[in-house]
């Protein structure tokens, strides 16, 4: 059963109303941020403002809600987790426990009210599950423990939608690009044991610093030479360690870093090249090294027929749809979409800084174009064929 004209415009109207309170609530979800793996307290007010309804918990702090009735339902994300920052923005609403939600997801969580609220009173053909989903910013994935839960079928969940903030986008545009858009991501650290000795006599001590620079510098050359130029890949080394006094050779050294991909099955060969790399490099020093590699979030790929059908939607309801935008950025909403059919939108903000800093802080007028942008993925998946 498809969505009428008439229903779509019933929801957009609810929504609207609905509005002025999700920027209420979005206010007392930013002064009360909770970090990765707390985030109880966040999901107890989420479900007070949501509409009443069926309620499992899931991946620990996480819930879904079911909106609008039984049967196959569109699943619509809002992330829990705020990052520990401490907060510049000196608006009264501002957090002060050293928490802050500097990624935009008390905007997502409060758009997802204003269109649960919707549905519930609107009650269109197709449900919605609201999904709560902890610990976006860490590991391990609160996304991927929800897909591995099962709730997903459960709740006959038939496709997945979710928006995010987006400050390099100009106020309320929104893009919705088909196919990759956000990389895999993955954390690695390089290790690397030589000999300590005095500082004095090198030619006594297999020094490890020199080796792991090399590797540092050689594993530029994976993006530069080793990948397709097509695919795009960053290396990026994070932090490096090694030794406690300038006067003495460390036994070891290590750095930590990402990579990142567009491509799966280059992701697969990345993690192989920079493990002979680092192996090659030690051994040509008379050293040892080891690289153990964190799997993060796969490849985000949006569903086609889904991203073309809602940017239809975004242009009748007036919103501008940049052509493409894609980035190296990360997002483990990439479970879902290994699981289900899903859309990741991406919504512009009037701030002049960018997300993960101190002073980030988007207007009432994004919780607006977060809602609108969500009500458009909704009725873009209500309209698969069941």
């Amino acid at each position: 059963m498809s969505v009428t004209q008439t229903t779509h415009d019933r929801l957009r109207a609810a929504l609207h109303e609905e509005l002025p309170a999700a920027c209420e609530l979005r206010r007392v979800l930013h002064a009360e941020p909770q970090v990765s793996g707390s985030e109880e307290p966040t999901r107890k007010r989420m479900l007070d403002a949501l509409p009443a309804g069926p309620v499992e918990l899931v991946a620990g702090a996480g819930a879904l809600v079911r909106v609008g009735g039984d049967g196959p339902a569109v699943g619509v994300r809002g992330e829990l987790d705020a990052l520990p920052i401490v907060e510049e923005t000196g608006v009264p609403w501002a957090a002060d426990n050293g928490a802050m939600h500097a990624c935009g997801h008390d905007v997502h969580l409060a758009a997802l009210v204003a269109l649960a609220r919707a549905v519930d009173r609107v009650r269109p053909p197709t449900p919605m599950v609201a999904v709560l989903q902890p610990r976006e910013e860490t590991y391990p994935s609160g996304a991927l423990d929800i897909v591995e839960s099962g709730a997903l079928g459960r709740h006959q969940v038939m496709a997945m939608i979710g928006a995010h903030v987006q400050p390099v986008l100009a106020a309320g545009e929104v893009a919705c690009t088909p196919g990759a858009v956000n990389a895999s991501s993955d954390e690695f650290t390089v290790t690397v044991r030589g000999r300590g000795g005095h500082a004095a006599y090198p030619h006594l001590t297999r020094d490890p610093v020199p080796v792991l620079a090399q590797i540092i510098l050689a594993a530029q050359q994976l993006v530069s030479r080793d990948a397709d130029p097509m695919v795009p890949t960053v290396v990026t080394f994070g932090t490096l360690s090694a030794g406690t006094a300038p006067n003495a050779t460390p036994s070891q050294a290590a750095a930590r870093g990402t990579l990142r991909t567009m491509s799966e099955e280059w992701r697969r060969r990345l993690h192989e090249r920079l493990r002979q790399l680092a192996d090659g490099i030690a051994l040509a020093h008379g050293c040892e090294a080891t690289v153990e590699i964190v799997h993060g979030e796969p490849v985000l790929v949006n569903d086609t027929a889904l991203a073309e059908d809602t940017s239809r939607l975004l242009a009748v309801s007036g919103r501008a749809v940049p052509a493409v935008l894609r980035s190296c950025g990360a997002d483990d909403f990439a479970y879902f979409g290994a699981a289900v059919p899903s859309l990741m939108l991406f919504v512009g903000t009037d701030t002049a800084t960018g997300l993960h800093t101190p002073t980030f802080l988007p207007g009432d007028e994004t919780v607006t174009a977060v809602a609108e942008s969500l009500l458009a993925g909704y009725l873009a998946a209500a309209r698969i064929e069941r």
